[in-house]
Parts: C-alpha cells; sequence; structure tokens
C-alpha cells in the first residue's frame, strides 16, 4: 500500500514548470503572447489543478473552447462582408446629393440673371413713379397747410359770432381748440403759420379776457375790492348780493377757462425752484386781475420820486404788503375759495394773493438792496425789516414754507458776504462794549438765589444772548449753505471771546481769589454750559448733518474721525470750542486751588510741627478739643469754602471743594502725618480733629465727607488701632514678606487684614510705616 500511496503522491503534484518556462520565454519574444500564455496556464490551474482526477474533464473543456472558438469566426465573418455594404451605399448618396446640389446652383445662377434684368428695366418705371409721389407729397403738404388757414379762418369766425352773440362759453371752446392747434403745429416747420395762428389767438384771447376782466372788475368794485383799509361791519352788503355772487362765480369760471391759453401766449414757465423749495406755478388769471389796482397801487407809492420811495424805510413798502394780505384774507376765504373748488381748481385764492403781493415786495427788495451795500446802518435796518417781515408772512399769514418768500434776496452773493461782514463787524463791537461796561463781570441775578445757580456774569451772558439773536436771524434761511456760514461766524465769535477771557484772566491771576477772577471762570462754564445744550438741541443737529456734505467748504477742513463722529452724532458741531473752554476752566480751577492751598499750607506750618509724640493720653483730658495750631488752618478752610461757594457757581463749587479735598489729603499724609511720630495721645487728638473738625467742614456739601479723605481716615485708623490688634497686623505683615512668593492658603492675606480694619486705600507697605510712627514702637513693625 505504500507503494502505490507514494506513486499517488508523485502524480498529485504534477511539475507545471515546464509550462511556466514555456510562458516565460513567450514573453520575452511578445507582450500579446505571454498575456495568452498567462490567460492559458490559469484556465489550466482553475479547470483541472494539480488533481489527475480532474483530467477527464479535458475533452469537455477542448469541446467547449472549440466551439467558442468557432462562434466566434462566424461573427467575424458576418461583420466583415456587411461592411463593404455600408460603405458603398453611403458612396452612392454623396453622389447624388453632390448632383442635386449643382442643379441648384444652376437654378440660382438663372434666376439671379432674370432678375437682374428685370430690376433694370423696373428701374425708369420706379423714377417717374418717385416723380409723381413727390408732386403728390408737395400737395398733400400744401392742401394741410390750406386746411389749418381755414381752420383757423373758421375758428376766427365762430370766436367772432360767439363775441357778438354774448355766447362767452363758446367763444373760450373755441380758443382752446385754437390753443390746441397751436400747440399741435409746435413741431411743424411752418414758421409763417406759426406765426400767424399765435397773432390771431393773441388777437381773440385778448378781447375776450379783456371783457371778462371788465366784468370781473365791475363785480369786485361793487364788493368794494381792493379792501385798502381793513373791512368793517359798517357796509352794507349790496342789495342784488345774490345776483352778484351768481356774475361773480360765472366770471371766475370763465377766467379759468382761459388759463390755459394765457400761459401759452405769455409763455409763462414754472418759477425755477430754489434750494429746498419747490417750483411754483403761473398765478391763476382771477388773481392776476385781482392784484391790478393792488399793484397800480403800489408802484404809485413805492417808485419814482415820491415821499414814500425813501430808501430808509423799507419797512413802509413791507408793512404795506402784509396789510393788503390781512385785509383781503377773509374775502379770499369766503368769496374766491368756494368759487374755485366748485371749478375743479387746486388753488389756494389766499395763498395766490399773497404770491402775487408777494412779487412787489421781491422786486422792490431786489431793487434796493445793492443800493444799500456801502451804508451798514441801512443795510442793518433792511435786513431786520426783511427778517421781521419774513417771520409775520409763515406765521400770521401762514404762506407756505416750500414757497420762495424775501429771504434768497439776502441770499444773493455780494448781498450776503455783506450781511455776514455787518454781523461780524457789530457782533465785535458790541463784545467790546459788553466788556468795557462797569457792571460786565457781575451777575444782574445775584441778589435772587433761583435765577442765579450759574452766576454767570453780564458780559457772558449778554454774549451769548448775542449768539442767540443771531441764531433765530439765519434760522429760517432755506439755504444750509448759508446757515452753516453763520454758524462758522458764531464758531469765530466764541473763540474770539475766549481768547478775551484768556487775557483778562492772565491780568487777575495775581489775585486768583478775587471776585472778578471767579466771574471769568462762571463765564467759561457758563459758556461752554450752553454749547452743550445747544449741541443737542435739533436745529443744530440738522445743521449737523448738512456739514457731513458741505461743510468742508465753509467750516473747514475736517478730518475722517471728526466727519465720522459727526455723522454718527457722538460729537457735536462745538466740539473743539468745548475742548478749549474746558482746558480754560481746568487751568482757572488749577490756579484757584494753588492759591488756597498755598495759603492753608502757610497757616497749616504750626499744626505740622505739632508735639505728636508727647501730648497727653485721651483719659488724662477732660474733654477732647480742637488743636489750638488747627484752629488758623480751619479757620482758612472755612472761610475760602464759604467765599467761593458764593461766588462760583454750583458745578465749579463742586469741582472746588472736591479738589481742595484731594489736595488736603494728599498734605496732611505726607506732610503731616508721614512727617511726625504719634503717641497714643497724639494719634487720638489728629483722629479728633480730623473727624469733628475737618471732615464736617465739607460736611455741608456732601452725606460722607470721609470718603474723599481716603489716606487721613485709614492712617488715623491704624494710629489708633490698639495695641493687640496693632501687633498682630504687624505680624500678618511681616509673615507676608517673609513669605512673599509663597503660596499659603492658612496665612490670611495682608490685604484682607487690611479690609477688615476699613483699610482699602493703602498698600501694605504705607501701613507697615504707619505702625512705625507709632511711639509705642519705634522701628518694631
Amino acid at each position: 500500500m505504500a507503494a502505490p500511496m507514494m506513486e499517488h503522491n508523485k502524480h498529485s503534484n504534477i511539475d507545471l514548470s515546464p509550462l511556466n518556462r514555456t510562458d516565460s520565454s513567450k514573453s520575452e519574444s511578445s507582450l500579446e503572447d505571454g498575456n495568452f500564455t498567462d490567460d492559458v496556464v490559469k484556465l489550466v490551474q482553475k479547470e483541472i489543478g494539480g488533481d489527475l482526477k480532474s483530467l477527464k474533464k479535458v475533452s469537455g473543456l477542448l469541446e467547449q473552447l472549440t466551439l467558442e472558438n468557432k462562434q466566434l469566426e462566424e461573427q467575424v465573418l458576418t461583420e466583415s462582408s456587411s461592411v463593404p455594404l455600408r460603405v458603398s451605399a453611403a458612396l452612392s448618396a454623396a453622389e447624388e446629393s453632390r448632383v442635386k446640389l449643382e442643379a441648384l446652383q444652376e437654378k440660382e445662377r438663372l434666376l439671379s440673371n432674370t432678375l437682374q434684368q428685370h430690376l433694370q428695366g423696373a428701374q425708369v418705371w420706379a423714377d417717374s413713379i418717385g416723380q409723381v409721389l413727390g408732386q403728390l407729397d408737395t400737395l398733400e403738404r400744401h392742401m394741410k397747410y390750406l386746411q389749418c388757414l381755414a381752420r383757423i379762418e373758421e375758428l376766427s369766425d365762430s370766436i367772432q359770432q360767439y363775441l357778438m352773440t354774448n355766447s362767452v362759453w363758446d367763444a373760450v371752446s373755441a380758443i382752446d381748440r385754437m390753443a390746441s392747434l397751436d400747440m399741435g403745429l409746435r413741431e411743424s416747420g411752418c414758421s409763417h403759420l406759426q406765426a400767424f395762428l399765435r397773432e390771431t389767438l393773441r388777437f381773440w384771447h385778448k378781447i375776450l379776457k379783456d371783457k371778462l376782466a371788465s366784468d370781473f372788475e365791475e363785480v369786485l368794485t361793487q364788493f368794494h375790492w381792493p379792501f385798502i383799509s381793513p373791512p368793517t361791519q359798517t357796509l352794507s352788503p349790496p342789495a342784488n348780493l345774490q345776483e352778484l355772487n351768481s356774475q361773480l362765480e360765472l366770471l371766475v369760471s370763465q377766467l379759468l377757462s382761459l388759463q390755459t391759453t394765457d400761459d401759452l401766449i405769455s409763455e409763462k414757465k414754472e418759477t425755477p425752484a430754489r434750494p429746498g423749495q419747490s417750483q411754483t406755478p403761473p398765478l391763476s388769471l382771477p388773481i392776476q386781475i385781482m392784484l391790478l389796482p393792488l399793484i397800480k397801487r403800489f408802484r404809485y407809492h413805492f417808485t419814482g420820486n415820491r415821499q414814500t420811495n425813501n430808501l430808509s424805510k423799507p419797512e413802509w413798502y413791507l408793512t404795506q404788503v402784509l396789510i393788503w394780505m390781512g385785509n383781503s384774507s377773509n374775502f379770499m376765504d369766503e368769496k374766491i375759495q368756494p368759487i374755485l373748488d366748485r371749478a375743479g381748481a387746486n388753488v389756494n385764492a389766499r395763498v395766490e394773493l399773497c404770491r402775487g403781493l408777494l412779487t412787489l415786495a421781491q422786486e422792490k427788495l431786489g431793487h434796493d438792496a445793492p443800493r444799500l451795500l456801502y451804508d451798514d446802518a441801512l443795510f442793518c435796518h433792511l435786513v431786520d425789516e426783511v427778517l421781521q417781515f419774513e417771520k409775520e408772512l409763515r406765521s400770521t399769514h401762514s404762506y407756505p414754507r416750500t414757497y420762495p418768500g424775501v429771504l434768497y434776496i439776502l441770499l444773493e452773493e455780494t448781498v450776503f458776504q455783506k450781511w455776514l461782514s455787518v454781523e461780524r463787524k457789530m457782533a465785535v463791537e458790541k463784545v467790546d462794549a459788553m466788556l468795557s461796561a462797569e457792571g460786565a463781570w457781575s451777575s444782574q441775578y445775584k441778589d435772587i438765589t433761583d435765577m442765579d445757580e450759574l452766576k454767570a456774569p453780564d458780559c457772558a451772558e449778554t454774549f451769548m444772548t448775542l449768539l442767540l439773536v443771531i441764531t433765530e436771524r439765519y434760522r429760517s434761511l432755506p439755504c444750509p449753505r448759508a446757515q452753516l456760514s453763520f454758524l462758522a461766524l458764531q464758531k469765530e465769535l466764541v473763540d474770539d471771546f475766549r481768547i478775551r477771557l484768556t487775557q483778562v484772566m492772565k491780568e487777575e491771576s495775581r489775585q486768583p481769589l478775587s471776585p472778578r477772577y471767579c466771574a471769568i471762570l462762571n463765564a467759561a462754564n457758563y459758556i461752554s454750559t450752553v454749547l452743550s445744550d445747544w449741541g443737542d438741541n435739533v436745529f443744530f443737529l440738522q445743521l449737523q448733518q448738512a456739514a457731513v456734505s458741505v461743510g468742508e467748504e465753509i467750516l473747514g477742513s475736517l478730518g475722517a474721525t471728526e466727519m465720522g463722529r459727526l455723522a454718527s452724532l457722538e460729537g457735536s458741531l462745538f466740539e473743539a470750542l468745548l475742548a478749549l473752554l474746558e482746558r480754560l476752566r481746568g487751568d482757572m480751577l488749577g490756579r484757584l486751588l494753588d492759591a488756597v492751598m498755598r495759603d492753608v499750607k502757610e497757616k497749616a506750618q504750626p499744626y505740622c510741627k505739632d508735639r505728636w509724640i508727647s501730648l497727653p493720653s485721651q483719659s488724662d483730658q477732660a474733654t477732647m478739643s480742637l488743636s489750638s495750631s488747627a484752629c488758623p488752618m480751619m479757620l482758612c478752610l472755612r472761610d475760602h469754602l464759604l467765599q467761593l461757594q458764593q461766588m462760583l457757581c454750583l458745578p465749579l463749587f463742586q469741582m472746588f471743594w472736591q479738589g481742595l479735598a484731594e489736595r488736603l489729603d494728599s498734605f496732611i499724609y505726607e506732610d503731616l502725618i508721614l512727617y511726625n511720630h504719634f503717641n497714643e495721645g497724639g494719634a487720638a487728638q489728629l483722629q479728633y480733629d480730623m473727624t469733628r473738625n475737618l471732615f464736617p467742614l465739607f460736611g455741608h456739601y456732601c452725606k460722607r465727607p470721609e470718603n474723599f479723605f481716603k489716606h487721613v481716615k485709614e492712617a488715623c485708623i491704624i494710629l489708633t488701632l490698639k495695641v493687640g490688634p496693632a501687633l498682630l497686623l504687624c505680624d500678618v505683615l511681616k509673615q507676608s514678606e517673609e513669605d512673599e512668593g509663597i503660596l499659603n492658603h492658612q496665612q490670611p492675606s495682608p490685604e484682607s487684614a487690611l479690609n477688615e480694619l476699613g483699610i482699602y486705600k493703602l498698600a501694605p507697605s504705607d501701613v507697615q510705616i504707619l505702625l512705625n510712627l507709632r511711639s509705642a514702637w519705634l522701628n518694631q513693625c
């Protein structure tokens, strides 16, 4: 059994190396053969493997492969036989397409030749027909021209007939049709026809307008128009009032119907809009006729050599215009306005009359203003009257702000520059006068407590009133650029006044406790307070927004940061001036504090040099009292506080006493406490002087004055500590120095120990110094 078994193993391990060698040699000769051999080897290994029993599968595998090979050969033969057939079919189709294309090209050539011959023959006919059409076009234009002439003649005859029969509405309708024809010929090149039509239209329009105007004036006369004086109830109404009302309504309606034609003939256009104002349409025809008698009266009185035509009296004609507006307002509202409403006219009768009368004032001002440029007094008077007129026009007569008034006369470049220069000149003169006045540095409200909170001297109050008056004068100007120009002038005046205050302050700086010095300080504070309030005013906030867009041209170059602050409303237009005034105020307060502290330090010298180390203890004294050496210092402080409380305004006095308390705190701590040593009696006496005498001096101005003397208060706590707590505190401070840099959670920090004693301001090192000032143990801590 062993031999067969061995034989079986021998056959079962067939050596396929020859196949591998064959495969290797073929792969070297050809890459394709190598791939094929690999496939064969893989197939044999897959189907047969190394088992001899699997050799019986070889015949089946061979049959299968032979069948697949035969099928592949048939497919190849089929495909190779069909390719020549498709190629030949494609060639045949291409040849057939070429033949058709050549035939089409030949047809196109023949048609092109035929068409060219036809066009050459038709050109002669086209030329002759073009001449005929040109003649027809000329004839047509001539016919239309004649038709227009006939239409004009027809309308003219119709208007004549209507006027002869007093058919006014028909005449108005015919004139409207003629006006429509005139507008239709505007684009025409027939200038003679246009001129003829315009003259014809003007002729008939004038006749009809004159007729209606005459009738309208007769009716108005019966209503006592124009009202030169205020209408009174004593005038009895006409007997035929109802008939007159009917005639008035009819005539106004007919005149309104002529409005379009009247504007066309007069070539009236809307008045060009000025900055911030809308365009204004032409005056309605009935209002124009109503204005005629008033215009005649105005020109009679205020032109020529009449005594009423006086350059120095602009109020005469301005007041007259306002009087006529007021006298006529009731009639316009009660009689004319209802008729206009029923006629569908979108017109305010009273405003229309004001517009017409305002034109008279505008013409007169435009004529007179340039003649007054070289007389400052008369020019100022004219400006005042114009501003007053504008104010009354807008308020009393409710004239719309979208319509131009008379202020634009003052905005003409030469007039406006003159206005600015006169305002500057007069303001400087007034400032000179107010600063040199006898009571310039005293307050007119000094005896009235409720009204003298800011204690502003007369010169400062008068100056700000002057600025306020200037503001009111330019507030109503319709042009932001003009308003910004005045704002620049105001800022210039404020800066000039600040410089004057600085000059006067330097003269008084040798006596900073004098009433005049304090008045200068109050003046700077008052101006700063008012300017801060103005910065939040709506009017100046609007100017601030205008300054962002056009301000650089007027207010000078503004940095990007400043422009951003202005645009976001974080800053104000007066920010630079406020900073300068704040600097002046701070400088003056510093000088004032220096003067008081010099006086206090001088009086405090005996107190500082007192024998604090040898004073009797508190138990040896019946009652504690103020140190005799401290009395001069305390009296000096009291007198200065009372004096400056009377002379300084409340905000400044608060800043003063708080600054004084801060300086006193440092002075007493550094020059008295740290300079001396204290026994128990000396520490108790110091604490008594401070808590019972110094602090109460400032208790009139706050509830807890000791909070402003933190160094002194905490130093007194340390100096008056009982021996036991003082020793414990000394140990804690020593231990913290020794353990510096070592974290020890069991040992309390020096800061927490000090906080338990009420010490928050002084550092541990300062406390050690103070403990060493106690005579009980010198240099023990």
